[in-house]
């Protein structure tokens, strides 16, 4: 898998239980991108707090962040 590398410090992150190293200051966005989810249909929790989509972009991961990602599935 190709990692698209963002500069900065070194943290630690977990993503869906797994632990993740990444380069800080990484977004949500970034990580999306990182993940191979840009685009798709998901809803992301950091800390047990949602993120809209709309703040994506603008928000900031820290190390030692918990973060659930979760694909959003619509039904009738």
């Amino acid at each position: 898998m190709h990692r698209r590398k963002i500069q900065g410090v070194a943290m630690k992150i977990m993503v869906n239980g797994q632990e993740r190293s990444l380069d800080a200051p990484v977004s949500v966005a970034a990580l999306l991108d990182e993940l191979g989810m840009t685009g798709k249909r998901v809803a992301v929790e950091v800390n047990q707090e949602i993120v809209p989509r709309s703040r994506h972009g603008e928000f900031k991961l820290n190390d030692s962040d918990r973060i659930e990602v979760v694909f959003a599935i619509g039904g009738g």
